[in-house]
């Protein structure tokens, strides 16, 4: 009996990663009790849903806190660091990004060998004692540390855990289930925002940033409270996987995130000092316009998740980047209040699918969710190549040219560029088929 349960259970994490339209539309037929008993448990059951609600949480406090920056960086070009370049302080923003996906390559394996509830308790100390110590900052090296470091490692901890541990927990409703909780991040990066901006007008820096760290702590140790990891590893796991390179798909999904990370957060470091530097709108609103571009990125997240459960999530990613690449273009010809508000409300929505479905399609990607956490910190480790860099040179293109339109086609060229990817992608895994769900 013990061993018809461990082939069971072996069984049910091998299936649960998305192959085909079979595998998502049928359930593998068996007589055997406890197995129809074990897929029932998908998709369905308080804890199961709970899982997701720990997991908007966790995105919450990595993305949601990773978004916040521009709010950051406006305030220290203007207030801490008047005559630093704006290259120089967004490397700060972009060493939170790629420490977040750097440590994905150590956090994977960890969380694939049954660590979760470490990775997010460590986590729930570093976060808070990170903005803490930003709050004491005077200098640009204490803001390195505190800021890009502690921050960056601790969001790290907690956004490998926040996307694999779904798929342990859902088959049919994965892309739903992956899509209410990066709405975390997007939520995170309208609440932070607003919540530094009033605070440090009120009671200052040091004690509005205080502030966003003990409303981590607290919604990072909710997560702690009620999140579980369903299966318990039965092996150890490596730190990579060099076979996945082998796969020409795999690879070339890589490539297409590295290029279109490279790009796509000059949008959200550059838009508001664009917005205001060229008097289009006033500091005031131009401070609100990450956070309605952060409202409405968290409706691309639910939006295209839920549509890729019926049509396949690399159906969706694909077109996503690539409107978020036609966005980048429009960019360069905005100059009207309203044209800026609708620009960033597009851009938010659109990009929404962009950097919440790539997990999911990954999952579809994967033969054996049980490496899922590998593959997913190795394509994250490449990624965050281009997080690193992407915002610095963005700030370097506009420090040598006093211009923004050269930020603007630097974006817009690297998302196209990963459009192109995906669409490569698509086309190996489905040929020129339109409707095949993939």
């Amino acid at each position: 009996m013990g061993s018809t349960n461990i082939d069971l259970e072996q069984r049910a994490l091998a299936d649960s990663a998305i192959t085909d339209q079979k595998n998502d539309d049928s359930p593998a037929a068996s007589d055997s009790p406890a197995e129809k008993e074990a897929e029932l448990t998908y998709d369905t059951g308080l804890h199961t849903w709970l899982q997701v609600l720990g997991s908007f949480f966790l995105f919450f406090n990595s993305w949601g806190v990773i978004n916040t920056w521009g709010a950051y960086q406006t305030y220290y070009e203007r207030e801490l660091l008047v005559g630093t370049s704006s290259s120089t302080i967004a490397w700060i923003g972009s060493l939170q990004s790629f420490l977040l996906m750097m440590v994905g390559v150590i956090t994977g394996p960890l969380f694939d060998a049954g660590h979760f509830r470490a990775l997010v308790s460590f986590a729930a100390f570093l976060l808070p004692f990170g903005l803490m110590m930003t709050s004491l900052a005077t200098k640009y090296w204490h803001l390195i540390l505190s800021q890009g470091v502690c921050i960056g490692l601790a969001a790290g901890c907690l956004f490998v855990p926040s996307v694999a541990i779904l798929p342990q927990y859902f088959r049919r409703k994965r892309g739903l289930a992956n899509g209410l909780a990066a709405s975390g991040s997007s939520i995170g990066g309208v609440v932070y925002p607003i919540m530094f901006d009033q605070l440090q007008n009120q009671v200052g820096f040091a004690w509005a940033t205080r502030a966003l760290g003990f409303v981590a702590f607290g919604t990072i140790c909710f997560s702690v409270s009620i999140m579980r990891s369903r299966f318990k590893p039965k092996e150890k796991r490596k730190l990579y996987q060099l076979s996945a390179f082998k796969e020409l798909p795999f690879m070339l999904f890589a490539f297409a995130m590295f290029m279109g990370f490279l790009g796509f957060y000059n949008f959200l470091f550059y838009v508001q000092s664009y917005a205001i530097d060229t008097g289009i709108v006033d500091p005031k609103l131009g401070f609100y316009l990450l956070s309605m571009l952060n409202a409405a990125s968290s409706f691309g997240r639910i939006a295209p998740n839920f549509l890729a459960d019926h049509l396949g999530p690399l159906n969706m990613l694909t077109p996503a980047v690539t409107i978020t690449a036609i966005l980048a273009f429009v960019w360069i010809s905005v100059h009207t209040v309203p044209g800026i508000i609708i620009l960033a409300v597009f851009y938010g929505f659109f990009s929404g699918g962009f950097v919440s479905l790539p997990p999911v399609v990954m999952a579809s990607m994967t033969p054996d969710v049980r490496n899922l956490g590998t593959r997913m910190g190795m394509v994250f480790a490449i990624t965050s190549i281009g997080l690193l860099i992407g915002t610095p040179i963005g700030g370097a293109i506009l420090s040598r040219t006093n211009e923004y339109v050269g930020v603007q086609l630097f974006t817009a060229c690297c998302l196209i560029s990963s459009a192109v990817l995906m669409a490569c992608v698509r086309l190996l895994r489905s040929g020129l088929k339109l409707r095949v769900r993939v």
